[in-house]
């Protein structure tokens, strides 16, 4: 059934706190190919839903679940050498935490009810949460306690924004079905002043734990602290189910004909959150810290993108994968860099090129990749948003849209440089392994192919998932 997709990492997650911990690392990568193999016959149509009251195969929920799943996939087989190299190998929370983080996810992706959906999404901050304590550090548990306490009042707003919802039901004339799909079916007979009310909650509830300005104070700390391998799939995979929240309950908006008042609010949050990511790029010390407030400055520009609607809907999917992808590999890559010099510090990082260059490949390449520069599918993707920001009548928007972008690749392209070709002596602590240089790279090559070519099932499930809100691939 398809509910196996988030009940198998979440039974092997529980399994795995309580085994022995050198049992941790096979259990992680074998959870991690099971998933991913469920996750093919889910696309392929073959695991029946059971609960079909609170979960769906919706394209877009499918879209997130299969970009998540492969990342962990990566991730999983990356972790395999630095959980030795690190000491995590000793321990049970690592993996532990890591499967009950992707079955929260994952269950996130196919829930069709607004509280299932919020029930999963809170768990991801539980469940997470060690992860980011790790380290059992003073500035560990500084980040932690940020991530729980921030993240949790964002969702209590977003469980207020679900209530808000469901009081535009008038139960006098519809049949209850609290469920997205019922949702979008009556969207037209739903009170409009509480599903504004519910839409502003939601977006600044799921937008604190999507890392939009100015909710996403947590995300820098928590990204920073955690061990690589988690930063990557707290970045490249939380993100998009945070995302998930709000496209549903936008798309309900859109429906209920107030698409224009959803939209409006989207933008307005997607052009402040690349604003305050670029202004703090511009002098940033940690290249952990870096790579997450480059994570804000992208979920801004998916969140702009949904909010412009039409052309920029295509390019705003598109982004969010390749997004997700990209930055997965520039977190393992980090790793190899903090594994090799055991420092975060931009100032003290120089020569890549020259001690790592096989991880410099990696990590400068995923910089191209993420400054939305060709061959990677982040170009095309900002592309289509800016041609659709125009397209739409928001002239002024598409300006803004592309001097935030200038402001972060201004302060990017100068660090990423430093760390690759400055001039510095340096001790390394430990070696370039193939286990950890082969994920990111399949990572980056994912990212290349789907530019030029796209499974026809997942071009289908990105057309599905825009055209119910006016989405195009027509210019």
């Amino acid at each position: 059934m398809l509910e196996l997709i988030f009940i198998l990492p979440m039974l092997t997650g529980l399994v795995t706190l309580a085994v022995p911990p050198y049992l941790g690392r096979g259990v992680l990568l074998v959870t991690a190919i099971l998933h991913f193999q469920l996750t093919i016959m889910a696309w392929l149509g073959k695991l029946p839903v059971y609960a079909e009251r609170f979960f769906s195969e919706t394209p877009e929920g499918m879209l997130v679940l299969l970009v998540t799943s492969f990342i962990f996939l990566c991730i999983a087989c990356y972790s395999m050498r630095y959980m030795e190299e690190t000491g995590l190998s000793n321990g049970t929370v690592f993996p532990g935490c890591m499967l009950l983080f992707l079955g929260t996810m994952s269950m996130v992706t196919l829930a069709d009810h607004p509280i299932v959906l919020w029930i999963a999404i809170e768990a991801t901050t539980l469940v997470s949460a060690p992860l980011i304590f790790l380290h059992h550090s003073k500035e560990a548990l500084e980040a932690t306690w940020k991530y729980v306490l921030i993240c949790s009042v964002g969702i209590a707003l977003a469980l207020l924004g679900c209530f808000f919802i469901t009081l535009s039901i008038d139960i006098a004339e519809i049949e209850i079905s609290l469920s997205f799909t019922f949702l979008n079916q009556v969207a037209t007979q739903l009170d409009p002043m509480w599903l504004k009310v519910g839409f502003i909650f939601v977006v600044i509830g799921f937008g604190t734990k999507m890392g939009l300005a100015p909710m996403h104070t947590w995300l820098p700390d928590a990204h920073s602290q955690a061990p690589c391998p988690a930063s990557a799939l707290l970045s490249g995979a939380l993100l998009n189910c945070a995302f998930l929240g709000i496209y549903k309950v936008h798309t309900v908006m859109y429906l209920a004909g107030l698409g224009e008042f959803s939209g409006n609010i989207l933008i307005g949050f997607g052009l402040l959150s690349m604003f305050v990511a670029g202004v703090f790029i511009l002098r940033q010390p940690d290249y952990k810290r870096l790579l997450a407030y480059s994570s804000i400055e992208n979920m801004g520009i998916i969140a702009f993108g949904v909010g412009i609607g039409g052309f920029a809907l295509y390019g705003a999917i598109l982004h969010m994968i390749h997004h997700s992808l990209i930055k997965s590999s520039l977190f393992l890559s980090a790793g190899n860099i903090h594994l090799g010099f055991d420092t975060k510090i931009i100032n003290r990082i120089g020569g890549l090129i020259k001690y790592f260059p096989k991880t410099f490949l990696s990590f400068f390449a995923g910089f191209v990749g993420i400054s939305g520069l060709p061959p990677f599918g982040i170009f095309i993707s900002e592309l289509f948003i800016l041609i659709g920001a125009f397209q739409t009548g928001h002239p002024v928007s598409a300006i803004l849209f592309m001097l935030s972008m200038l402001l972060v690749l201004a302060g990017a392209a100068q660090i990423f440089t430093n760390m690759s070709f400055g001039v510095r002596e340096h001790e390394v602590l430990v070696r370039e392994n193939v286990l950890r240089i082969v994920p990111p790279y399949i990572l980056l090559l994912a990212s290349i192919t789907l530019c030029v070519w796209m499974p026809s099932a997942m071009y289908t499930a990105i057309m599905n998932t825009i055209k119910i809100i006016g989405g195009t691939i027509h210019g």
